[in-house]
């Protein structure tokens, strides 16, 4: 199993250190290259995705993401500046889906904006379609009509782009075997919008395909309320880009620090990029107090999502949930009671657990 590792900027080398430094403890047959990319891509080849950094992407069975950006490079022309990285990559691979879990272990659950009993044991996977919808669709533009400025931008959606994007929803319910049945819910507008029309449609009947998984549909400003009101009612959620967008930042906010959520972005074939949703963090950069529970549990995910080792993720998942357990906090989830560690020791204690 080949990966490409791509560390990035900021405090990215230091997050995937500690996430090389679990799979390495597995055992497993893996075979890691490190390449530069965003600031350290720019700075190596003057690109922030050098040409051998994606050849690299593109061989392996599976990319592990630091992060990427750097206020150094915020005068660079735009197709310079180190987070177009990110964004030729899913143009590249074709990562199509991204998977957003929103996770709350119950020692966490004060941390949370909301009541702990509100979200305690929450554990949703939001599966946005990242390639397609109002993002990209044409035409765009602004223009002049009757002497008046206007801005448009077209929803647009294809049955194929909809039935690939639901067949991951299904799939990835399926695979969560969280006890019952499973679930997905696909979120949509197609009380207003014609595009949602099509997509509840598609998804209605991509769901013959898999009888086991309980389908439900709700609107998108419903299920914003929702998400806040009764979070632990959802499973899996499937929906567009731009619903998507929204839906999984507000879940991200459920569980009190970015610095614990994984992510996941897939292409056709299963093969993905995996990155923690936090960025570089400039300002703690070098001093090595990151978080790194978010870039280990998107290694996790890459076993689970691209390479077929689920086993190997429940253990991550479940070392990670040992060392909260025994009340390791790094500095953005310290809490009174609690011993606060730096990224180093949260890894190596990870490393213990397994």
């Amino acid at each position: 199993m080949k990966l490409a590792v791509l560390p990035g900027d900021g405090i990215g080398p230091e997050i995937i250190a500690q996430a090389k430094a679990v799979l390495l403890r597995l055992g497993l047959p893996l075979e890691m290259q490190e390449a530069p990319v965003g600031g350290a891509g720019y700075e190596a080849s003057g690109d922030p995705l050098p040409a051998s950094t994606l050849s690299l992407a593109k061989e392996a069975d599976a990319i592990l993401f630091g992060a990427v950006g750097d206020p150094r490079y915020d005068t660079l022309e735009r197709a310079k500046r180190p987070e177009q990285a990110i964004l030729a990559l899913r143009k590249e691979l074709g990562l199509f889906a991204n998977l957003r879990p929103a996770q709350v272990h119950a020692e966490l659950a004060a941390a949370s904006a909301l009541k702990p009993e509100v979200v305690a044991g929450l554990d949703i996977l939001i599966v946005r379609e990242l390639t397609g919808d109002i993002y990209f669709g044409t035409p765009r533009g602004i223009r002049t009509v009757n002497g008046v400025r206007e801005g448009f931008d077209t929803m647009r959606y294809s049955e194929p782009e909809i039935r690939r994007i639901a067949r991951v929803g299904f799939e990835a319910a399926r695979k969560r075997n969280k006890g019952g049945s499973p679930r997905l819910c696909s979120v949509d507008k197609a009380n207003v919008l014609e595009t949602s029309q099509l997509w509840r449609e598609i998804v209605t009947t991509e769901a013959r395909a898999f009888p086991e998984v309980e389908l439900t549909h709700m609107y998108v400003d419903n299920c914003a309320m929702q998400l806040v009101r009764n979070p632990k009612q959802f499973d899996v959620i499937v929906t567009g880009n731009m619903f998507g967008d929204i839906l999984s930042d507000e879940a991200s906010m459920l569980t009190g620090s970015i610095g614990m959520l994984p992510s996941a972005s897939l292409d056709e074939r299963g093969k993905g990029l995996y990155e923690p949703i936090h960025g570089t963090a400039p300002d703690i950069a070098g001093k090595g107090v990151a978080n790194p529970l978010a870039t280990i549990l998107s290694a996790a995910l890459m076993l689970r999502y691209s390479l077929d080792q689920s086993g190997a993720a429940a253990r991550i998942e479940a070392a990670v949930k040992k060392v909260l357990q025994d009340g390791l906090r790094t500095a953005d989830i310290h809490t009174p009671g609690t011993r606060k560690v730096g990224t180093a020791e949260m890894g190596a204690a990870v490393i213990a657990a397994l």
